[in-house]
């Protein structure tokens, strides 16, 4: 029988619970990952005492689920997480159990669990592996199962509908069919999950090395129209032209071809999200269909979708402002003041960010990207950067406290000049001098106080 690799603080953690008479497990991803040869140490438990008898043995507990049996040890400067073995009643709202019962029984801990290949454990007295589902077969033909009657899981927790989409991205596995139908069967249970588990679980298949596949999968099953409507509004949207796929299909390649160019979660779902307006501005052609401004309404709509989901503030920030810009066409003949404008727009510390969005983007469209314009544009960006030109009003010679002192008023009047030096010095970097900046602002005060 295969063992399970037992790290030395686990024996000493498990040795706690075995001098005081209780059995311990290992139990869930960390199993399944050691199976696939995947590297986890985060480690989840599960025992036979119940909570209050685990808070007993250690100094630090902390009771993070503990009207679920759960309990989180602090133990040699790390945090277990450790259920006791449990049984739950009916789920009537689609979330939570309407009652949980501890038990003293493994195998129905086990039966509760979601997918075959999350229902391993393993015994800490002597290291074995326990499969009683049926997951190691399913590791070995690559299935995501749910365990039992497919339908009662997914009654019991809508979310599971949507991490079997994730743990498919994850391990590039294919659903078992019963699993996949009772996923469209159950759809609607997803409205009953809060925006934040939600959230995790999304985020988490765009962060995984296969995000097309779960979302692929979110899309046959009817999923996606419920968590994403915006996003599943491209679906059969034809583009023509340089595309071969509609607009969903698109993007769902996009956010593919983002997993080789970055791990940043804000570049995966602007991939995901760039072309999100075109659902709402496609106007018919001839030969190809047009989408103007999509990039300006896909803003808007990403930022709705980001705070539906309850996304942080910067998060929502970042991932807006790529969708908003992604659509920047440099061509050689830019000025140095329009790559300086470019920067101003962009924000020098996102320009990273975007150009491996643009490549995503060709990845997507022609199999390949030429990045020779944005090798050029790269290139005169390192330059503009080396020589620490202004590119925003903070890096101006002058500041509010400096203008008011020269005698411009606080107000509309002080915020328009500053805006007018900015444009002046990203013209011409020279001229970001105080003395000179001083004399430009008293001229244009000059000539604004004369025209009005």
């Amino acid at each position: 029988m295969q063992q399970f690799p037992i790290p030395s603080v686990i024996q000493r953690f498990s040795q706690q619970f075995k001098q005081a008479g209780f059995s311990l497990y290992i139990v869930g991803g960390a199993v399944r990952d050691h199976l696939l040869g995947i590297d986890n140490e985060d480690f989840d438990f599960t025992t036979d005492a119940k909570p209050e008898e685990v808070m007993s043995l250690f100094k630090a507990v902390i009771p993070t689920g503990i009207d679920h049996g759960t309990v989180t040890v602090r133990y040699e400067k790390h945090s277990f997480e450790v259920t006791t073995f449990r049984s739950e009643g009916s789920y009537q709202d689609g979330r939570h159990p309407s009652s949980v019962t501890f038990i003293t029984n493994l195998e129905e801990d086990l039966k509760r669990r979601d997918f075959t290949i999350n229902a391993f454990a393993v015994d800490l007295n002597d290291s074995k592996i326990i499969d009683l589902c049926g997951g190691k077969e399913d590791l070995k033909h690559r299935i995501i199962r749910a365990i039992g009657i497919p339908e009662e899981r997914f009654e019991e927790d809508g979310l599971r509908i949507l991490r079997a989409c994730r743990f498919a991205g994850k391990l590039n596995f294919i659903i078992e069919e019963d699993t996949l139908k009772a996923m469209h069967t159950c759809r609607e249970n997803l409205r009953k999950v809060s925006s934040e588990r939600i959230r995790e679980e999304l985020f988490r298949l765009v962060l995984s090395d296969h995000p097309e596949v779960g979302l692929n999968y979110m899309r046959e099953c009817g999923i996606l129209q419920i968590i994403l409507p915006e996003l599943a509004a491209g679906d059969q949207i034809d583009q023509r032209g340089m595309h071969h796929e509609d607009v969903l299909s698109h993007a769902i390649s996009t956010c593919q071809a983002s997993v080789a160019l970055s791990d940043r979660l804000e570049v995966r779902l602007a991939a995901l999200f760039h072309d999100i307006g075109k659902s709402e501005v496609m106007e018919e052609g001839e030969e190809r269909n047009t989408f103007y401004n999509h990039d300006l309404v896909g803003e808007k709509l990403t930022i709705k979708v980001l705070r539906r989901l309850k996304a942080s503030n910067e998060q929502i920030r970042l991932v807006s402002l790529l969708v908003r810009h992604h659509m920047f066409s440099y061509q050689s003949n830019w000025s140095d003041s329009a790559v300086r404008r470019f920067l101003t727009r962009v924000g020098k510390e996102h320009v990273g960010m975007l150009f491996s969005l643009r490549i995503a983007d060709q990845i997507a469209i022609h199999g390949k990207a030429d990045i020779r314009l944005l090798e050029e544009l790269e290139e005169r960006v390192k330059g503009i950067l080396d020589a620490q030109d202004a590119l925003s009003i903070k890096d101006l010679a002058v500041n509010g406290n400096d203008l008011m002192k020269a005698g411009i008023p606080k107000g509309k009047q002080l915020g328009g000049t500053l805006d007018y030096l900015l444009e002046t010095v990203l013209d011409d970097p020279a001229q970001n001098k105080k003395e000179q900046l001083l004399e430009i602002a008293k001229n244009y005060q000059s000539l604004s106080t004369f025209t009005s």
